[in-house]
């Protein structure tokens, strides 16, 4: 469902994914399989962690049968999560249904409304102290405001309220979100330094009104070929991140991430390798 002006998480999504998305330090490889049928189906994908010294891993199965998703996940430790996702169940809208055993209080219920101008989601936690979750967007053109809040029923407070705006354009995006019950101004601008948004620029700015704390970042993303891209990122802490994702076949990506603290050269830098297969 892509009408409207998307939901709140989305304000500032595309500025976010250049500067974090893909990102890893550590070693991790992944196994997908999918049925050819795109209306229904069975997804079956299976990956292998390993950081530091520890391992661990889990085997996802997704089936898919006209507007309804079912996802199980089973990891190393014995937990079992269960995400059941149906659209159009109403009209106009997208409910999902998630909880993880062995914790029977981790149910979660979210039912997802889109408008053309406007989208709203209502989430709760189905156990005996839920926290209510809502949040709204509205907006045309490119435009688009948001705000968000989560409610704890039982002392009767809230744990957050954030609120944002942003205005996307073809070849830029900017946002401003303000979080955390107002300690944390994120401001951020992408743009998009040719038409086939092969090469892209991003700045965004971060001020944490508690600790008077500001960080900077920077970062580029810059597509060599059809098949190879390269992301960087450096902040005004000297942080400097790069990554180099590949596709070795169609749908099968090789990911090398890696980043180093120019403020300390002595220390070593995290270096992290992803290869997802995709049969």
């Amino acid at each position: 469902m892509s009408k409207g002006p998307g939901l709140f998480s989305d304000i500032g999504k595309l500025a976010k994914d250049l500067l974090t998305k893909d990102y890893n330090y550590d070693q991790k490889f992944t196994v997908s399989t999918y049925s050819r049928d795109i209306d229904c189906g069975v997804g079956l994908t299976s990956t292998a962690v390993k950081k530091g010294g520890l391992s661990t891993g889990d085997i996802a199965v997704q089936y898919k049968y006209k507007n309804s998703i079912i996802d199980v996940k089973v990891d190393t430790e014995s937990n079992v999560s269960t995400t059941l996702t149906f659209t159009e169940l109403l009209p106009s809208t997208k409910t999902i249904a998630t909880f993880k055993l062995p914790d029977y209080n981790s149910g979660k219920l979210e039912v997802q409304y889109f408008h053309d101008h406007a989208t709203f989601t209502a989430a709760t936690a189905l156990n005996q102290s839920p926290i209510l979750d809502l949040s709204g967007t509205v907006g045309a053109h490119g435009l688009a405001l948001g705000a968000e809040a989560g409610f704890d029923t039982t002392a009767g407070c809230f744990t957050k309220y954030n609120a944002g705006i942003s205005v996307t354009k073809p070849e830029s995006s900017a946002s401003v979100i303000l979080s955390n019950k107002g300690d944390v101004l994120r401001a951020s601008y992408l743009h998009n330094l040719d038409y086939p948004k092969k090469t892209a620029a991003v700045a965004e700015i971060t001020r944490r009104f508690s600790t008077n704390e500001n960080t900077f970042t920077v970062g580029t993303l810059y597509a060599v070929d059809p098949l190879t891209l390269i992301k960087t990122r450096l902040n005004n802490h000297g942080k400097l991140g790069a990554l180099m994702q590949h596709e070795l076949k169609q749908k099968s990506i090789l990911t090398i991430s890696g980043e180093f603290d120019t403020k300390a050269l002595d220390k070593h830098p995290k270096v992290g390798l992803s290869l997802a297969l995709k049969p």
